[in-house]
């Protein structure tokens, strides 16, 4: 792979035509190009063909030293995005232990964070996050193998519930923490209820506890968001996967016990019934938010969930409240960069993608309030692990402005994430509130360099996670928000992965 300058690299990817003749990504060529159609879903079209386990089978039994020119060879013959999507996913979650959720499930979970990364990226780049992901599960299906090899079994078909039984068998089986009642149900209920109803049993559920930083209620969102790619035909082993894997607790079941973790959830629940009946739409307040993101630097997690209530009763409108969570969540980043900051942007991002889909008005209060309360929780898990900046504050930070304007500012920018990510915060806040800014380019910058640095699951997840809230924070406030995503993005200087140099070497 050539290498080229920064300057060259950031105008290259700010160009949407240098961008598809890129020197770098110049190996791709010979690959079916993907348009922004080939990787949406059809709604209503099975998206795969019947023989997809030949292909899972190849993904599971092909060593990691020869997969991406096994896989750049079925491409070349026909094999889609949307069958290898699903037989990556497929391979994982009945390959890959779901417990804890995390670690070596980030195979998995990881799934949905590559293909948004791949639905955003230019035309030319979008083979290479699927790539990423098939070279990443080879290193979870190691460590699984390592760990027991563990494997997903059969269904007991002799002992599924009667389908009319099946949705309150499984509500019931996961209240109670039980293992092989909740597997038994679920297969049941996938195969006799609709897409809509089964998801709508798990936004709740994956919200309810803070076991494993977040991990649950990403794993709810990316599951439904990966099916509505790959097809609901490949839902019931995704379904008892992620049922497996919410049932993951310490100790004792956790419906017999107190645990700190449950706590917040239960006293929740009791509070949805005091929150006004028409809540969904108030007025847009800023100096709420503010407030708001006052309370979740010192309160506890039943002091940000009576705040909600309040401010919700007091007409102050939900997306209001919600600035205030995705601000609490990126000054966390700020303050503690590394792996329980990261993850304070990534569960918010899960529960609110959970909070836009479900139809269930008791569930959507109960995702914000949860929203709301876990922040503390994390608040608290990054002290355990180290110093914690409490005079970075994200609300008050202030402005730098870059020597350079235009691709030069965001150049500028990107470098400095590198040096320092302080100043590189400071300088996206003064770049964006410029009124020739251009975020998205700002952003597609910042994804390219995650094609050639990622290392790891959580840059996938991180930045398809911070990207994306940057629409859903109010324009007020987003350009902050976005400015807090440099503590956790790649800079033009980090050294660049082996992926590319891998995938093009497999393609040649």
């Amino acid at each position: 792979m050539s290498r080229i300058n920064r300057r060259e690299f950031v105008r290259r990817s700010l160009q949407t035509t240098a961008v598809a003749g890129l020197g770098d990504f110049a190996f791709l060529r010979g690959l079916p190009v993907l348009s922004a159609d080939d990787v949406k879903a059809a709604p209503g079209k099975v998206q795969l063909s019947p023989d997809i386990e030949p292909l899972v089978r190849l993904i599971e039994d092909t060593p990691q030293n020869r997969l991406l020119e096994a896989v750049g060879d079925k491409i070349k013959k026909g094999t889609t995005y949307q069958e290898l999507l699903s037989a990556l996913m497929l391979a994982g979650v009945r390959g890959i232990r779901p417990r804890p959720v995390g670690f070596k499930f980030h195979a998995v979970l990881v799934v949905n964070s590559a293909h948004l990364a791949t639905v955003a990226a230019p035309d030319s780049d979008r083979w290479l996050p699927l790539f990423w992901s098939l070279d990443y599960f080879k290193n979870s299906q190691e460590r699984n193998r390592q760990e027991g090899n563990w494997s997903m079994p059969p269904v007991d078909e002799a002992k599924l519930p009667a389908g009319h039984q099946a949705r309150e068998r499984f509500l019931e089986a996961m209240g109670n923490w039980d293992e092989e009642g909740s597997d038994r149900a679920i297969a049941s209920f996938v195969r006799n209820a609709g897409a809509i109803e089964v998801i709508e049993a798990f936004w709740r559920l994956g919200a309810r506890d803070f076991r494993d930083i977040g991990h649950k209620a990403i794993y709810v969102a990316n599951a439904w968001r990966t099916l509505q790619t790959i097809g609901w035909r490949h839902a019931e082993p995704i379904m008892r996967s992620l049922a497996f894997g919410l049932l993951d607790h310490e100790g004792d079941k956790p419906a017999q016990r107190d645990a700190e973790q449950d706590r917040p959830g239960r006293d929740n629940l009791k509070r949805l019934a005091k929150i006004r009946a028409h809540w969904q739409r108030g007025k847009a307040d800023p100096s709420a938010s503010a407030s708001f993101l006052s309370t979740l630097r010192t309160g506890s997690p039943a002091d940000v969930s009576e705040q909600i209530v309040d401010l919700l009763n007091k007409q102050v409108d939900p997306d209001s409240v919600w600035d205030g969570i995705f601000l609490g969540a990126g000054e966390l980043l700020m303050r503690q960069p590394g792996i329980v900051g990261l993850h304070t942007v990534t569960t918010a991002n899960a529960l609110y993608f959970g909070f836009q889909n479900s139809a269930n008005d008791e569930t959507r209060r109960f995702l914000l309030l949860q929203a709301g309360a876990f922040l503390p929780m994390f608040r608290e898990a990054m002290k355990k692990r180290g110093q914690v900046r409490d005079d970075l504050k994200l609300d008050t930070l202030e402005a730098l402005k870059p020597q350079a304007s235009g691709p030069g500012a965001i150049e500028e920018v990107l470098t400095e994430v590198s040096k320092d990510r302080l100043a590189a915060a400071r300088k996206t806040l003064a770049y964006l509130e410029q009124p020739d800014a251009d975020p998205q380019a700002l952003m597609t910058a910042a994804r390219r360099l995650i094609f050639l640095k990622g290392r790891d699951s959580h840059d996938y997840k991180f930045s398809s996670a911070a990207l994306e809230d940057f629409y859903h924070a109010t324009p007020a406030l987003r350009n902050r928000f976005l400015a807090s995503s440099m503590f956790n993005l790649h800079g033009t200087q980090d050294r660049d992965n082996e992926l590319v140099k891998r995938a093009r070497a497999a393609l040649a």
